[in-house]
C-alpha cells in the first residue's frame, strides 16, 4: 500500500512539473535574453560601453531598453541612464555600443540593470526582459541584473 501511495505521489508531481514547463512555453518564458558587457573605451565623448546582447527567448523583442545604474569603485552610484536596444530577434545575436557622455571608463567598476522600462513584442509580458535576463561580463566590471 505505501509503495502505491508513493507512486502515486511522483505520478501527480511528474504531472504538475510537466504542466508548469507546457505553461511556462505557452507563455513564452522559456529561454533568456542574455546580456553582457564585453568592453568600455575612452571616447571622445566620454566612455563607450559595448554589450553582447542574446536573444533565446521564443519571440523576437521589437524594441527593448533598460535601465543602467553604474557604481563607481567605493559602491556609490555614478550615474544612472536608460540605454535604447532596439529590437532583438529570436534566437539571435547583437552586439549594441553606446557613449556615456561625461563618465571615466576607469570610474565605472559595476553595473546594475535595475529595469526594462520597454520590452515590447508580439505576445511578451511587459516584465519578460526581466524574468528572462541573464548577465555576465568579459570585464573585471560586474554587470548584475
Amino acid at each position: 500500500m505505501m509503495k502505491c501511495v508513493r507512486l502515486l505521489s511522483l505520478t501527480v508531481l511528474a504531472a504538475s512539473c510537466s504542466a508548469a514547463a507546457v505553461l511556462a512555453q505557452e507563455a513564452g518564458t522559456s529561454g533568456n535574453l542574455s546580456i553582457e558587457i564585453n568592453d568600455l573605451t575612452p571616447s571622445d565623448k566620454g566612455c563607450k560601453l559595448t554589450f553582447v546582447a542574446a536573444n533565446t527567448l521564443q519571440q523576437s523583442l521589437s524594441k527593448v531598453s533598460f535601465e543602467f545604474v553604474l557604481f563607481d569603485g567605493k559602491g556609490l552610484v555614478e550615474r544612472m541612464a536608460v540605454l535604447d536596444f532596439r529590437d532583438l530577434p529570436a534566437a539571435k545575436t547583437k552586439v549594441r555600443q553606446f557613449d556615456l557622455p561625461g563618465t571615466k571608463c576607469e570610474a565605472v567598476k559595476s553595473l546594475l540593470i535595475n529595469d526594462a522600462p520597454v520590452c515590447d513584442g508580439d505576445g511578451v509580458a511587459k516584465d519578460a526582459c526581466m524574468k528572462a535576463l541573464k548577465t555576465g561580463s568579459k570585464l573585471p566590471v560586474e554587470l548584475k541584473g
